[in-house]
């Protein structure tokens, strides 16, 4: 083999290696389990759909799998939902982001106890190392962001007061008593390639759920670039 069409082929293969490293392939696996003893006849079976990564090598492909499991994001017990709970219904997830290095899922589950319910979270993963990425990771001066992200929500929850000025039923001061963004609800953010949606959960009870707000507050990379730490995995896109 001639050398240069060795050289050639090497940095077509160091190209290919470098574009995989910046994705992963997500593999839907659906799963239903089978109650021995069910509490009632609906509640016999429950259904999982997790994602599976490929990464650039086995190991940080189970790395990543894991960090992304149904298990570890939603905190479900499979062998409690078996027997003892008997909660859950349905879990699923939706791929957000998937570039730059960067992996981010939704995943939720539902389920019903005295009424039905439902558990929604996200999660970011870098793919290079397939380790979960925390808002402390990528960001920095949280106590200021979350003082700017307020702001956000204040305009939100006065525009859901006017709305619920019309039900009698709903008392807005009351629902929005302990609202305040902190920098504690940077745990659960998603990452696009426009910028970060962080989310707040009011908490309204159940029979008022209609009327919460949405709680997603989104910022481009030009409003979050003086947060952004210049070393963490979302430095490259505020360069």
């Amino acid at each position: 083999m001639k050398p240069r069409f060795i050289v050639l082929a090497a940095i077509i293969g160091l190209g290919y290696s470098f574009a995989f490293a910046q994705t992963v392939v997500i593999t839907p696996k659906k799963t239903v389990y089978r109650r021995p003893k069910p509490l009632y006849a609906f509640k016999r079976t429950f259904t999982i759909r997790r994602p599976i990564a490929k990464a650039s090598t086995p190991a940080i492909s189970r790395a990543i799998t894991k960090a992304i499991s149904p298990e570890s994001v939603l905190e479900i017990n499979i062998k409690e939902e078996l027997t003892e709970y008997q909660w859950l219904e349905e879990a699923d997830y939706k791929l957000l982001f998937n570039q730059n290095g960067i992996l981010c899922l939704e995943l939720w589950m539902s389920g019903t106890a005295a009424y039905p319910d439902s558990v929604t979270k996200r999660v970011v993963v870098d793919i290079r190392k397939g380790v979960t990425v925390r808002s402390e990771d990528v960001l920095k001066n949280l106590t200021g962001l979350a003082a700017l992200v307020r702001n956000a929500q204040l305009a939100e929850v006065s525009k859901a007061t006017k709305e619920m000025e019309s039900d009698p039923d709903a008392k807005p001061k009351e629902l929005f008593s302990e609202t305040n963004f902190s920098a504690e609800d940077f745990r659960d953010f998603a990452v696009d390639a426009k910028g970060v949606t962080f989310f707040y959960d009011y908490g309204f009870p159940h029979v008022l759920e209609a009327l919460q707000p949405a709680g997603e507050f989104h910022f481009t990379w030009d409003r979050l670039k003086p947060f952004v730490r210049t070393d963490g995995l979302l430095a490259r896109f505020v360069r």
